[in-house]
């Protein structure tokens, strides 16, 4: 097992790594809308704040030498389920083609009050 961390995505705020390396399996925590060169909590509309998490959740994906083609599995939590099309526009554009399994829950609240928090499972393929 190997901790990831990267200082291209925000900094953990608790007892947790930003993800877990396990052999060809990489678990990425959730991440918030956080900007990761002040740790400041993000203020945007919705999809700039998807966009802003996505782009986090890639950073960290980068940094443990897997890519946004490994992603398998992603759930994503709404406080407020009526946002669930932006988010949907800005996720389909940064996924394109690669069509990960996914989960979207709405939530009574998040860390920091904010309004998503997205996490993700990565898998190599053995060659």
């Amino acid at each position: 097992m190997k901790y990831i961390s990267t200082n291209k995505a925000p900094k953990a705020i608790g007892p947790y790594s930003q993800a877990v390396k396990v052999n060809n399996m990489l678990f990425i925590s959730g991440q918030i809308p956080i900007n990761p060169q002040n740790n400041e909590l993000f203020e945007g509309n919705i999809e700039e704040k998807t966009d802003l998490v996505l782009n986090n959740l890639k950073n960290v994906i980068e940094e443990a030498g897997f890519t946004i083609s490994d992603v398998a599995k992603v759930t994503i939590y709404l406080k407020d389920m009526s946002n669930f099309t932006k988010v949907n526009e800005v996720y389909a554009a940064f996924f394109g083609e690669h069509r990960p399994a996914r989960a979207v829950v709405e939530v009574s609240n998040l860390p920091k009050n904010v309004d998503i928090e997205i996490e993700a499972i990565c898998v190599k393929e053995e060659d």
